[in-house]
């Protein structure tokens, strides 16, 4: 495949034209399967207004995962920052071809840490340091932590700001620690935002008696949005007691007397306006992993997308028509992704698709402010490949 080109990258800023949807009437979804590298695990996390997409892709006969992003029909392989691994696993919310991620160093993990990064790797996940990284002009480089080894890079703004997670030097007595099936987690983490300038790094304040968390979104207006909870995993559970929204120099519980779980409870994405998606904890069970996709906004506070008894549902973007997208499990097991907006609630983008794509929608995980969807494909039977894949609206005619 032609790579893309920075001159490429740049150009996706001035010229590229994205198609408009009617929220009056639900429009039918043309998908298509992004180019890839040959590999059988390809993904789409974000999409900016500008068509600019990004996620990971993997090589053939290889399941290392490598940060990648896609314009014009052209993919980039973006590297790593010296370890096998990358991702942008985020939504990345800029207008002006910076990307943030995560990337496996060269460095041995010297305290034998799984480290958040982990769960978004599927081979040699541990045994190196990881670090948040930002991507513009060609260039990966590695963010600051707080003086602990480890940091992570989730979504970022137009103003240079990135927000995400990074570990201090201080032992936290609430982590998981070593053990069998136990992440190892033994340094505390805190929410932190990088940035503008370049090695800057300013750590958010958590709610009262917590002791770790992490930031996952930012708007142009500075607000934050994310997790604050016990040290734990370094992967959410019990990290995520409290979803939370960062403003004006304070913390504020937006799941407060609502969400009933002291878990799993994630704010994903943040609009303009200030709207925060993510989701919920299910008080039932800590370890079966159920959750509950969420709308909060300043007006009408918390809000599940679903209230169905089975709903199991993630949601992962919002745009500033508050169209939602997401994913949820099926009635036979398998994820699908979803649209949901005020008019129309949840829909199951399989049902929406346009009847030339057989394949089935596992994930929509962004969603840009032309209603155009990120996500993957489910496996494909016949070849085993995940393709990464857009859905742009087709806007009904009458």
């Amino acid at each position: 495949m032609r790579p893309i080109s920075v001159k490429v990258l740049t150009a996706a800023l001035c010229c590229a034209i994205a198609p408009t949807a009617a929220l009056a009437d639900r429009p039918t979804y043309q998908i298509t399967n992004l180019p890839a590298f040959g590999g059988t695990r390809n993904q789409a996390n974000s999409i900016n207004d500008w068509g600019l997409v990004a996620g990971f892709s993997t090589k053939p006969g290889k399941l290392d995962r490598h940060a990648t992003a896609w314009a014009f029909g052209s993919v980039r392989d973006l590297g790593t920052l010296g370890g096998l691994n990358s991702n942008v696993a985020w939504p990345v919310k800029n207008f002006f071809g910076r990307i943030a991620g995560i990337s496996q160093t060269a460095a041995p993990e010297l305290l034998g840490e799984s480290w958040s990064c982990s769960a978004f790797f599927q081979a040699d996940a541990v045994g190196r340091v990881c670090r948040g990284f930002v991507w513009e002009a060609g260039h990966m480089r590695a963010l600051p932590t707080l003086g602990g080894e480890n940091g992570f890079a989730a979504g970022a703004n137009n103003l240079g700001q990135v927000t995400g997670w990074a570990e201090t030097t201080q032992r936290d007595p609430t982590c998981e620690g070593p053990g069998p099936g136990k992440s190892g987690q033994i340094l505390q983490f805190l929410p932190v935002i990088y940035g503008p300038s370049v090695n800057a790094i300013r750590a958010l304040p958590l709610i009262a008696g917590d002791s770790s968390g992490a930031a996952t979104a930012i708007n142009d207006r500075g607000q934050a949005v994310g997790i604050s909870g016990s040290c734990d995993q370094a992967v959410g559970r019990y990290t995520a007691a409290h979803a939370v929204l960062w403003e004006n120099g304070t913390v504020i519980d937006i799941g407060k007397g609502v969400l009933t779980a002291p878990f799993w409870n994630t704010p994903m994405a943040i609009n303009e306006r200030g709207d925060v998606v993510g989701f919920a904890g299910d008080p039932s069970d800590v370890t079966a992993g159920i959750t509950h996709a969420f709308i909060w906004t300043r007006d009408g506070g918390m809000q599940l997308l679903d209230n169905g008894a089975k709903d199991n549902s993630t949601a992962t973007s919002i745009n500033e028509r508050r169209q939602v997208v997401g994913y949820f499990v099926a009635a036979d097991g398998t994820l699908h992704g979803f649209v949901w907006d005020r008019e129309h609630g949840m829909k199951d983008l399989n049902d929406l698709k346009s009847p030339e794509y057989t394949g089935v929608i596992a994930l929509a995980n962004d969603i840009n402010d032309f209603g155009v969807i990120a996500g993957r494909s489910a496996t494909d039977l016949a070849t085993g490949i995940r393709s990464a894949i857009i859905a742009t609206p087709i806007v009904p005619r009458h």
